[in-house]
């Protein structure tokens, strides 16, 4: 077993998040350490008050491990990993939401277009405490996103909190439904507008159709197009590439930056526009996040679309699946981020917009609810951005607090509507640009 301990642990310095990383110091050999694992293994294997197999251990072990990387690496065990790689079951069913754990708790990123979450009215931000009466507090990331996962027409029961106000229970039905990525609609008469909800294999498709449809639908004289990338927790990254690459002719379009200097790759667009050059508008807030980031960071270091809203989620990290030896499960492992074509780091920052539009009520319904990547507890750290100033009285090894900024605007019950106030100036922005465009070449 000490064999075994060690094959797996090797990177048991991490431990803890950084626990066993402190101890390295002075010490002249990765085995000492590995040692005191041994020493805890053994003890709890002998004098706990209930037994426990060596198996559990060891997978807690390893889940401890990544736990103290940052929130999105996590342990798969056996059970898990093979359900996943079985094609879905027609019976299996989702809420439609995306979530992340933050201090311990179940937050809401945001629910999916159309899904049993989003009509039952739950928003970015909220908490959720309990799943069919029992609490989630110590739960990992995965094991809560299968509790969430039942078949279709199944029940289940959601205690939430959302900021100050009264515990909120629901009570909602899985469903199996197929998330509908782009939408489009003409507004204002000439105007296309484009609701990007995700990223699928097929997004690239539908994005392609609904721009045909509304050129169609404006007499082939669209003055510009909006895309609605707000509430959008991301998705496949080749599909939020393709769509940054429908809009821009020519530069780079991303770039993912692995552990090494060497390992960096830079994704460059292929020649054609699918607006033929008229002027975009992306809608973003803090419910904008991963791969949707990736896309509204591409039109904003290209000139090509003027980003409008409120400031991104922040997050930019790639994770990987690995699968372990002998049945053991796999590891998520986070193992690159991407910036945006110019270098520009969105992990823990986000994007600010270029115009910043948020709603006094928008403002009051985000007010304590959604927190960025950066607020995660272990969150990667954004290597370009500034920390604040420590104390004079600062413990050894703190870490400044970087000042608050404006809670995002991520609330959905205005969005795409006549009261939508950002999709307003939007379409204003864009009537502006249009006419600029034509003085310009007339």
């Amino acid at each position: 077993m000490r064999r075994l301990a060690i094959v797996i642990l090797m990177s048991v310095p991490l431990f803890a998040g950084g626990v066993f990383a402190q101890q390295k110091a002075g010490k002249d050999n990765v085995y000492e350490e590995l040692n005191l694992f041994d020493q805890a293994f053994e003890r709890i294997r002998q004098d706990a008050v209930d037994p426990v197999t060596d198996a559990k251990l060891i997978g807690a072990a390893i889940a401890g491990m990544l736990s103290g990387l940052d929130p999105h690496s996590s342990f798969i065990d056996e059970a898990a990993f093979k359900a996943s790689q079985k094609p879905a079951n027609d019976d299996a069913a989702t809420l439609g939401l995306a979530i992340t754990i933050e201090s311990g708790q179940l937050k809401v990123i945001s629910p999916q277009d159309g899904s049993p979450a989003a009509q039952a009215g739950i928003r970015p931000g909220d908490v959720i405490f309990t799943i069919d009466n029992e609490p989630v507090y110590d739960l990992t990331l995965g094991e809560a996103e299968q509790k969430l996962r039942g078949q279709t027409g199944s029940e289940i029961r959601l205690t939430l909190r959302r900021g100050a106000e009264k515990p909120i229970d629901l009570t909602l039905k899985r469903e199996a439904y197929k998330l509908q990525t782009v939408v489009g609609r003409v507004e204002a008469g000439n105007i296309g507008y484009l609701r990007i909800a995700g990223f699928d294999g097929g997004t690239q498709a539908a994005l392609a159709a609904a721009v045909q449809d509304l050129r169609q639908k404006t007499g082939s004289k669209p003055i510009g197009f909006i895309l609605d990338l707000r509430n959008n927790p991301g998705g496949a990254f080749d599909a939020a590439v393709a769509v940054a690459d429908a809009f821009i002719d020519k530069g780079d379009i991303v770039v993912v930056k692995g552990r090494k200097p060497t390992s960096v790759k830079r994704v460059s667009a292929t020649p054609g526009d699918v607006a033929n050059g008229l002027p975009l508008v992306a809608l973003v807030n803090g419910g904008t996040a991963r791969e949707a980031e990736l896309v509204a960071g591409a039109l904003q270091d290209n000139h090509r679309a003027v980003l409008l809203g409120s400031k991104t989620f922040g997050e930019s990290s790639i994770e990987s699946v690995i699968p372990l030896s002998d049945g053991g499960g796999a590891i998520r492992l986070t193992t690159a981020r991407f910036t945006t074509p110019s270098g520009r780091e969105i992990q823990g920052k986000g994007l600010d917009p270029d115009l910043a539009v948020t709603s006094l009520k928008l403002a009051r319904l985000a007010q304590g609810q959604m927190r960025r990547e950066a607020d995660l507890p272990g969150a990667l750290k954004n290597p370009d951005q500034a920390g604040g100033k420590l104390p004079a009285d600062a413990p050894p090894g703190a870490t400044p607090t970087p000042a608050p900024e404006e809670a995002p605007a991520v609330a959905t019950e205005d969005m795409g509507s006549a009261n939508d106030e950002q999709l307003v100036q939007a379409i204003d922005v864009l009537r502006g640009l249009s006419m600029f465009n034509r003085r310009a070449a007339g």
